[in-house]
Parts: structure tokens; sequence; C-alpha cells
């Protein structure tokens, strides 16, 4: 049986890097979502190969962006997808509910709660309720839609070993994990300890 294949929305950044690793490491193909050569290029340096990567050049901040992305999967031209990873829920939900097995996973952060940074607090606060109603308009279908709330700051390798912080091959072990739990639905999973990224935490919301 062919790996299945994860669609990475932004996946040159510091979550998007974890994300890509974790589904790697979990045997899974990646569909990387990038702005052009030098973000692949980038992506390669941090995740150390490009085995297992497709990558494919968007603008997610576009209306179409991500659409034609889909669009080119359902025409053959890029790997079919039954994972995201990202924010995409518009433009990708209805392809994951035609697939097997498969989920959307998306971070969210304690900002939205503590607010000691006032611009983060504001845009985290709008994807907890992205998170909450996607959960509950999919809890009788096929995808696994899933929100992982993140308490500490990520950030690729080698500047998380400057700064001392949790690295990207760390967190990604959420993403890995979550790839292959198909009990876990409709859930926030709560990462805000180490031994959250080893097991996970998580409850559901409906």
């Amino acid at each position: 049986m062919a790996a299945q294949t994860v669609l990475v929305v932004g996946a040159t950044g510091n979550i998007g890097v974890a994300a890509v690793k974790g589904a790697l490491q979990a045997g899974r193909n990646v569909l990387a979502v990038v702005r052009n050569q030098n973000s692949a290029d980038k992506l390669i340096k941090h995740v150390g190969t490009s085995k297992g990567i497709t990558f494919v050049e968007a603008d997610v901040a576009s209306d179409s962006g991500i659409a034609n992305v889909v669009t080119k999967v359902r025409e053959g031209k890029l790997p079919a997808f039954q994972h995201l990873a990202g924010i995409a829920y518009r433009d990708t939900i209805e392809y994951l509910r035609e697939q097997e097995n498969s989920s959307f996973t998306m971070c969210t952060g304690s900002q939205g709660d503590l607010a000691t940074h006032p611009l983060p607090a504001m845009t985290q606060g709008a994807l907890f309720s992205l998170c909450l109603g996607a959960a509950r308009e999919n809890l009788d279908k096929s995808v696994r839609v899933n929100e992982v709330y993140l308490g500490f700051r990520v950030e690729v390798d080698e500047d998380a070993a400057q700064h001392g912080v949790v690295s990207s091959t760390e967190f990604g072990a959420v993403f890995e994990q979550l790839l292959d739990r198909s009990d876990i639905r409709s859930a926030r999973v709560q990462v805000t300890t180490p031994e959250d990224m080893r097991v996970l935490r998580h409850a559901r919301r409906f």
C-alpha cells in the first residue's frame, strides 16, 4: 500500500517545519506548499532531506492559492493527500471528506487566552472559533478535525538551540502521533509541557 500524503500549508514556518518532520517520521509523504524555490531550499535545509517531499508553489494569502493546489491534485498533476496540517479549511475540507482515514490538524497558541502580546492574541482568538466550528461540523464526517493548543514557543532546530526554546523536531512528535491516532477527533490537544509532546493530552470538544 502506498504511503499516505500530508498537505502542509506554510511548510517553511516554525510549525510547518515541525509538521513536515512529523509526517516524514510517521512514514508519510509530504506535499509542501511554499512561496518559491528559495522557500523550498530553506525547507530542505531545515528538514535535512527532500526525500518524500513534493513541493508546490502557491500564495496562501490569496483567495485562490490553496484552491488551485486542490484543483491540481484532482487533475492528477500533484499527489493526492489524505491529511492536512495548517490553515486552509475552506479550500480543502470537501476534498478531505472524500478520503478515507483523513485528518485536518490546526495549531493555535495560548496567546489567545493570555493576551500578553495583543496582535497574536487577536489572531489566535479567531483561530479558536474556526477550530471549534470545524470540530462540530465534522463530528459525523470521515475527516478527523483536531486543534493543537501550543503553550510555548517553537523554532526550527538551529534557532531553538540558540534561544533555548522547543525545536521543530521535538514538536514534530505531536504531528507524528496524531496521524496514527484515529481515536482522537474533534478534540483539543493540549501541548503546554514537554511531557505533552510524548504523551498526547486531549479532550473532545463535543
